[in-house]
C-alpha cells in the first residue's frame, strides 16, 4: 500500500509497516487486495516514537504480538498477562529498523510540477538541464532547491521514485525484467544492481526474506 501525507510518500511492501504519529493527516492506497492490521496508541503511552511517518521492517515476532494484540478485548487488563503483552509488544516496536522507502515531496511549485510528472511517469529520461527549460528555472537553481526541499540530488530523488514505483509493481507480481525496462533500465542487472544498493538485497530475497535481511 502507499500512505501519503504533506510531507511526502511511504511505499510499504509486504511484511512490512508504517509508523504514523498521532494527528497527521494521511491517505492510504491499496495497489492490490491485501490483509493488514491497525494498531493505535495513546501518544502519551509511547513517547520514544518517531515524530515523522517512518515505514519499518516486521519481523516474525512482532507480527505474532500484533496478531495477539488485535484479538484482545477492548478491556483488557493493562495489569495481566494481556498488558504484559502490550508492553513487550510496545518494546518492539521501539527497535524496529526503518526501512528507506519515504519520497519526500518538495513544495516549491517548479520542482512540484517535475515531482508529480515524475511521479506519474518514473522513466521519465529527462536531465535536470531539460527540466530547468519546462520549469523556467537554471539547472542550478533546481539543484539548490531539490537539496534544501528533499534532502536528496535530483538524481537520488529520481532513483527513489523508480525503487518505490518498483516495488509496488514487484509486489503486485509483475517480473522483474519487466519492471526493470518499463521503470527505463537498460537492463535487468542494472536494475537489480540498483535495488541491491539500495535496500541491501536482490528483489526476489526481498519479498520472501520476512526480516529484510
Amino acid at each position: 500500500m502507499v500512505v501519503s501525507t504533506d510531507q511526502g510518500i511511504w511505499v510499504v511492501p509486504t511484511q512490512r509497516a508504517v509508523w504514523i504519529p498521532a494527528f497527521v493527516d494521511h491517505a492510504v492506497l491499496a495497489r492490490s487486495p491485501l490483509s493488514l492490521r491497525s494498531l493505535y496508541f495513546t501518544p502519551s503511552i509511547v513517547p520514544g516514537m518517531p515524530k515523522a511517518c517512518a515505514v519499518v521492517t516486521v519481523s516474525e515476532l512482532l507480527r505474532q504480538l500484533i496478531l495477539a494484540a488485535v484479538a484482545l478485548p477492548a478491556d483488557y487488563d493493562e495489569n495481566g498477562a494481556d498488558g504484559r503483552l502490550i508492553g513487550v509488544l510496545l518494546d518492539q516496536i521501539l527497535t524496529l529498523p526503518e526501512a528507506p522507502l519515504h519520497l519526500p515531496m518538495p513544495t516549491d511549485g517548479r520542482l512540484r510540477v517535475i515531482a508529480e510528472t515524475l511521479s506519474n511517469n518514473p522513466a521519465d529520461p529527462r536531465s535536470l538541464e531539460q527540466w530547468a527549460e519546462t520549469a523556467g528555472a537554471s539547472s542550478r537553481t533546481l539543484t539548490r532547491l531539490f537539496a534544501a526541499e528533499t534532502g536528496m540530488t535530483f538524481r537520488q530523488w529520481r532513483q527513489q521514485v523508480r525503487l518505490l514505483e518498483a516495488l509496488a509493481r514487484l509486489a503486485d507480481g509483475d517480473p522483474v525484467t519487466t519492471v526493470a525496462l518499463d521503470l527505463g533500465y537498460e537492463s535487468q542487472s542494472a536494475f537489480i544492481a540498483m535495488f541491491r544498493k539500495s535496500l541491501g538485497t536482490t528483489p526476489g530475497r526481498y519479498f520472501t526474506d520476512r526480516d529484510g535481511a
